[in-house]
């Protein structure tokens, strides 16, 4: 199969989806990768590298979209890409459809088939396409909650760690998955007073269970939400709901409760946002205030430590690139359950039940295709 790595546009976007050991292990089984010219420089990842991994480099993006069976990004397409697309073209990244209906109709009108990393789910239910960028976006949005507290940068001042003889700073954590548990274990590492909520009780006595002693656990309700807001210095959302909107835990007029200087980070962006005042940003302009409230909204977080993202999501793509390159869609999705799970648009038809309901549109049966 002929594998397509085209360089990210989406901005302030540094990340790579396949790194020069991917790119080899693909060249191993007798497929062609290509690499648009310095696609990889972002993330440290240098040209010659990709050479020797038996990659080619073509010098632009229509070429790599051109001469490609199967597209494997990082981000979605943005607009400048949806013409590059063709008909019946793999596109295999993170789509985030339920979040963006011109997106959707885009790749609807194109006839690709497009398969979505956050949707492919394992028989336990987990992501593992999500879990190394949920686990990066956790650990940052402590490290950039922290850094916008700091007065110079809007925020109310406060040291999460506190200091001998000074109270530490309190965080709540909306959403005890992967964000969430990584948010809290950064939280407390830094010593900050911690309450992590969520609706399954199971998975709050496993959070019992294994957080340190300064990280407490809490159903989540508009009820428990708003008792604890007023006095939070750092509140992160961390929710999700596959494939589908997330909720808006945090309402508009619940700002009026916090104090001046409180730092809200969505990690949920992505997905519509669990803040309702959340709107995403980008890593070169990335928070702005309502009233008097620091909202944090990049919609890719890890692109800001590209090396490190890049490395953790090929380790996790790549058994299923390779799979997708030996057997094609349709057999690997045959195949694997988890696989098929990750489609989400077939040749212009919705497959997948949570991006149908988004917008109130048909949804097909997927085994139509296969």
């Amino acid at each position: 199969m002929k594998i397509g790595i085209p360089t990210e546009i989406k901005p302030s976007e540094n990340r790579v989806s396949l790194t020069p050991a991917g790119a080899l292990e693909f060249s191993k089984r007798g497929h062609k990768v290509f690499v648009q010219l310095g696609a990889g420089e972002g993330s440290g990842f240098q040209d010659e590298e990709y050479l020797n991994a038996g990659a080619e480099i073509l010098p632009t993006i229509e070429d790599v979209y051109r001469e490609s069976e199967m597209i494997i990004k990082v981000k979605e397409p943005i607009e400048p890409e949806y013409e590059l697309i063709q008909k019946d073209q793999l596109v295999f990244t993170y789509f985030h459809f339920a979040s963006s209906e011109k997106l959707t109709n885009a790749m609807m009108e194109r006839e690709a088939i497009c398969l979505a990393y956050e949707t492919v789910q394992a028989v336990d239910g987990s992501l593992p396409l999500l879990v190394p960028m949920s686990e990066v976006a956790g650990r940052m949005a402590v490290q950039e909650g922290a850094k916008y507290l700091e007065r110079p940068m809007g925020g109310k001042g406060v040291l999460l760690g506190g200091v001998p003889g000074v109270s530490p700073g309190k965080v709540l954590v909306l959403g005890g998955g992967v964000v969430g548990t990584q948010a809290a274990k950064m939280a407390a590492g830094l010593r900050a007073e911690v309450t992590i909520m969520d609706i399954n009780l199971n998975r709050l006595r496993y959070l019992c269970d294994v957080m340190e002693a300064n990280v407490q656990t809490m159903y989540s309700n508009e009820y428990n939400i708003r008792s604890l807001i007023g006095e939070c210095d750092l509140i992160i959302g961390a929710v999700l709901i596959p494939g589908a909107k997330a909720p808006n835990l945090i309402t508009r007029d619940m700002l009026k409760s916090m104090k001046p200087g409180t730092v809200l980070v969505d990690v949920a962006v992505d997905q519509g946002g669990c803040i309702e005042t959340c709107e995403p940003t980008t890593h070169d302009d990335p928070i702005y205030v309502i009233d008097e409230v620091v909202h944090y909204c990049v919609a890719n977080m890890p692109g800001a430590v590209p090396q490190t993202s890049t490395i953790a999501l090929t380790n996790a793509t790549l058994p299923y690139g390779l799979l997708l390159a030996d057997k094609g869609w349709k057999e690997a999705c045959r195949l694997r359950k988890d696989l098929l799970s990750g489609l989400n648009i077939v040749k212009g038809n919705i497959v997948y039940k949570g991006v149908a309901e988004a917008f109130d549109l048909p949804l097909e049966d997927v085994n139509r295709w296969l």
